[in-house]
């Protein structure tokens, strides 16, 4: 039973940590990305779809992105939907292939987006901790229905404080990397 609330609380954390690297994943830092698009919808007979199924991304080279849309007459609408979304960039359609020129990064817009990293960051600690508190309820539950002893609780709550050190430890090694990663000329 606890080796069943301490194995969730892992899985759950490691899920934390994962939805804060997507998270930050999709902040820009200057280089070109595909994943830079992911958050774009565009529409398409009626419903909003997702750009990666109607074209494909690629990064022409480091300030430039590629998209080549499947079907040519949905251009006009890809090219509205980039402009639409909240990322700042200005499309350039040139026959079917769509170049999407990123501007560089002023020192200003890099602290700024540092900034925004760190806030994720402490949601996802936060989201961790939320978890840690969960597992310890539970186990604390079972020492109250007397089916665990004070020592297991004890012992068990130390194991899911392991665990917690070690994914807010991990979380803080990708936020460093991406500060350092936000901070590059």
């Amino acid at each position: 039973m606890l080796n069943e609330i301490q194995k969730d609380a892992q899985d759950r954390m490691e899920k934390s940590l994962e939805a804060f690297q997507n998270h930050i994943a999709k902040v820009r830092t200057g280089r070109a990305s595909p994943s830079l698009l992911d958050g774009i919808m565009v529409e398409y007979y009626g419903s909003a779809t997702p750009l990666r199924q109607l074209a494909n991304i690629v990064a022409e080279d480091s300030r430039t992105l590629a998209i080549t849309v499947f079907d040519k007459s949905l251009a006009p609408a890809v090219e509205k939907a980039i402009m639409a979304s909240d990322l700042g960039l200005n499309p350039a359609s040139a026959g079917t292939v769509i170049r999407v020129p990123l501007p560089p990064l002023t020192e200003e817009r890099r602290r700024d987006l540092t900034k925004i990293v760190r806030g994720e960051a402490e949601q996802g600690r936060v989201s961790i901790r939320n978890i840690r508190r969960d597992a310890n309820d539970q186990i604390k539950a079972l020492l109250k229905d007397k089916e665990i002893s004070e020592d297991e609780e004890r012992k068990s709550q130390d194991v899911v404080q392991k665990i917690t050190d070690a994914m807010i430890k991990k979380l803080d090694l990708v936020l460093a990397e991406k500060e350092k990663e936000l901070m590059e000329f």
